[in-house]
């Protein structure tokens, strides 16, 4: 159960968060919370977080460990923090920064490398959703992406799928959808790295997921986990996710 805060709280708001969220999601077991905040509030995250099982993730990574690269952020310095994860090629980053699959692979390799959990993304965006081309993007994003991996890297990886055109914009994925996407992907999984991987890795959900549909979206067999935006900045909300 994974929240993406994107750009938006201070310090001080991620504080004032974990003071309502973690009573709210005290004693909860049988799965990971994982959240994201924007750079700047990770340090207080991870304190506020110390000792509760929920774990802090950051956003996006460089894939240099360090150099002159004005900007960036490398998995060594947020792993040093006690980050426990990192979000790797979000549409956002795909769409206004261009990354490419090459990038997808570099970023997931060097995220692994600084001891860090990759929650690597994948989608289509409407007009390749509309004109069928919804397995094909899947395909070629897995396999220039994360096919490169090598088997003991992809078994530590968690995938996400996030149709484009369901990410803010009040639309969600049908449960029929989600689930033909999710099967799609973990075939993909299959082809390259064989069965036993391919049942194993977690494949989240993210597209407007809410309190009120994730427990129909939860209730498909294919979908592990969900990766939660807007509605992971409300801690009452992203708590009832977390308790579906």
């Amino acid at each position: 159960m994974a929240g993406n805060w994107k750009m938006y709280k201070t310090a001080k708001d991620t504080r004032a968060y974990f003071e309502k969220f973690l009573p709210l999601v005290k004693g909860c077991s049988g799965r990971e919370i994982v959240i994201c905040p924007p750079y700047p509030n990770l340090e207080a995250a991870v304190e506020d977080t110390a000792g509760t099982g929920v774990h802090i993730g950051a956003q996006n990574l460089y894939w240099g460990k360090e150099g002159a690269v004005t900007g960036e952020v490398s998995g060594p310095m947020i792993h040093s923090i006690g980050c426990t994860h990192v979000i790797i090629a979000h549409s956002e980053r795909r769409e206004y920064f261009n990354e490419s699959e090459q990038d997808v692979t570099r970023k997931t390799k060097a995220a692994l490398e600084a001891g860090l959990t990759p929650i690597v993304c994948v989608g289509e965006r409407l007009a390749e959703r509309e004109s069928g081309q919804t397995a094909s993007v899947l395909h070629e994003q897995f396999q220039d992406g994360i096919g490169p991996l090598a088997p003991d890297e992809f078994a530590k990886i968690v995938i996400a799928y996030e149709p484009v055109w369901a990410i803010g914009t009040g639309k969600t994925a049908t449960p029929q959808i989600a689930e033909d996407a999710h099967k799609t992907i973990r075939n993909e999984a299959r082809q390259r790295f064989g069965e036993q991987l391919a049942a194993a890795v977690r494949i989240l959900y993210g597209g407007s997921v809410k309190p009120d549909n994730v427990k129909s979206l939860m209730a498909i067999e294919e979908i592990d986990g969900v990766l939660v935006g807007g509605a992971s900045l409300d801690p009452v909300s992203f708590a009832a996710i977390v308790n579906y």
